[in-house]
């Protein structure tokens, strides 16, 4: 496969990956990634007034949606797209039919590495994407299929098959994904350290997923992919793409996938307001320590065999424990339960 620091090899996958990228402002940040995403068709997802035109560079294969498209396409299940918050970005997921999807948000750039060279994040993605995971015994030396390593003594022989990789989980240097009061506590701290490493995170295991530099398997775990309702008019914001991946990954777990995370980075350019953020935030923060203990107890059934049969339980298991912390719950209970009948409304062929 070529290497994910060059842009001059050939693009892989370019018939089998679409690019969603949320967003309220014009697209000039495209030019940096011209070289990597202009092979690739672009869904984007503008957020706020669809009256505004933003601009994009010339030169993409792109689709443009906007609120007026979402609620003619989704008519009454319109409400289960936020409206000013990132998570409009699940429309590009409804409408894209690739197997994988990369997102990216607008405020991040082509990264380089140690060495200075231009990093291909969609590559690296489909790199992680294309190669099992280690979900159920974790292998010190991280990615074991990557070249130069392999499976440390001890390892089982009949795990090292590994299991499908549903999620690549992408990181980013400059400024932190970090929540408002650590923000506040650390203004000017950057991220400056390259790890060049890739791992599964356990089964069992919780993580934070951002959604800033994030790729699926749409097949695998698309309907699973939900942001959820924390946009204008929530009580609780800023916790869509977390939410998101704890739910992706009890799913995953209970299906027998694995979530990677690590490689590849992006530049990540804007901090947004800590005190903006901690006004959102505050109620997720406190409701957090109620989030993780109902995540960390959540099972299906044994024959739940598709992702949407998960889902859907998982809806229903928010609304009855989750909906008795605070009414929001509840109400998100039935955005996910709108979600997923909008996913098979359209996409009936992934039951």
């Amino acid at each position: 496969m070529p290497s994910p620091s060059n842009p001059a090899t050939s693009p892989v996958l370019k018939d089998d990956l679409d690019i969603v990228i949320p967003t309220m402002r014009d697209l000039d940040f495209l030019e940096k990634w011209r070289p990597f995403f202009q092979p690739y068709h672009l869904i984007i997802v503008q957020d706020g007034d669809p009256a505004k035109k933003i601009n994009i560079p010339e030169g993409f294969d792109y689709v443009l949606y906007n609120r007026n498209d979402i609620n003619r396409i989704l008519g009454p299940k319109s409400v289960s797209i936020s409206f000013r918050d990132s998570s409009c970005r699940c429309f590009g997921y409804l409408m894209s039919k690739k197997k994988y999807v990369y997102t990216i948000d607008d405020d991040c750039f082509v990264a380089s590495d140690p060495s200075g060279q231009k990093i291909n994040a969609v590559e690296q993605h489909i790199n992680n994407l294309l190669s099992p995971s280690t979900p159920f015994f974790f292998n010190t030396l991280y990615d074991p299929y990557r070249d130069g390593a392999d499976f440390v003594r001890g390892y089982p022989f009949s795990l090292r098959e590994g299991a499908p990789t549903a999620v690549s989980h992408g990181l980013w240097l400059n400024i932190p994904d970090y929540d408002s009061p650590t923000r506040l506590v650390k203004p000017h701290e950057r991220n400056t350290r390259y790890v060049d490493a890739v791992l599964t995170v356990p089964k069992g295991s919780l993580f934070s997923m951002s959604g800033m530099n994030l790729a699926f398997n749409r097949e695998l775990i698309g309907p699973a992919m939900y942001f959820g309702s924390f946009g204008e008019g929530q009580s609780i914001g800023r916790y869509e793409d977390m939410w998101a991946g704890w739910c992706v990954k009890v799913i995953c777990d209970h299906m027998g996938y694995g979530v990677k995370t690590g490689l590849p980075y992006v530049w990540h350019s804007k901090a947004s307001n800590p005190f903006a953020n901690l006004k959102n935030e505050y109620q997720g923060i406190y409701f957090q320590e109620e989030m993780i203990p109902f995540f960390e107890s959540v099972r299906f059934p044994k024959e739940y065999t598709t992702i949407e049969q998960c889902y859907t339980e998982l809806s229903k298991q928010v609304h009855e424990k989750l909906g008795k912390v605070d009414p929001y719950y509840a109400k998100l209970a039935d955005s996910m339960a709108t979600w997923i009948e909008a996913w098979v409304e359209l996409n009936p062929t992934s039951i």
